[in-house]
């Protein structure tokens, strides 16, 4: 039996804190100090900037979906609109993970395994949140 959609909409939101662990990851996988440190103050500053807002946004889905799972599956304007948003903007990722040049940092094996399983995570978020845009 599939589960319903608040069950999954409430799995997705977990799902958001679990990919936080991964990005917490990426300033020092990706040697940011260093890389980074060519850059003017300014373009340092936004790039955390930049950052700080998406890994807002990821805590924002998560918080919602977990606490409101049940009415974001009820359907209602608002909770199509966020469902849509959400879609979105893991679709918007998925699609980055195809250009993204990310071969010479996945040198361990952990490393490309955590690369596909977000790659899988991204699809099933998209999917759920799709889902949750669309039912009515």
């Amino acid at each position: 039996m599939m589960p319903s959609l608040a069950t999954l909409i409430f799995v997705a939101g977990l799902m958001h804190f679990g990919i936080l662990i991964a990005s917490a990851l990426v300033p020092f996988r990706l040697d940011w100090k260093n890389e980074l440190a060519s850059l003017s103050k300014l373009h340092w500053q936004m790039y955390w900037v930049y950052g700080g807002y998406v890994v807002m946004s990821i805590i924002a889905f998560g918080v919602i979906s977990v606490t409101n799972a049940q009415e974001l599956a009820e359907g209602s304007g608002l909770a199509r609109v966020f469902c849509g948003y959400v879609c979105f903007f893991w679709l918007v990722r998925l699609g980055l993970q195809a250009v993204l040049d990310v071969k010479q940092h996945l040198t361990a094996w952990w490393l490309t395994a955590g690369y596909h399983t977000l790659t899988v995570v991204f699809f099933v978020l998209m999917l759920i949140y799709g889902w949750g845009a669309i039912h009515s």
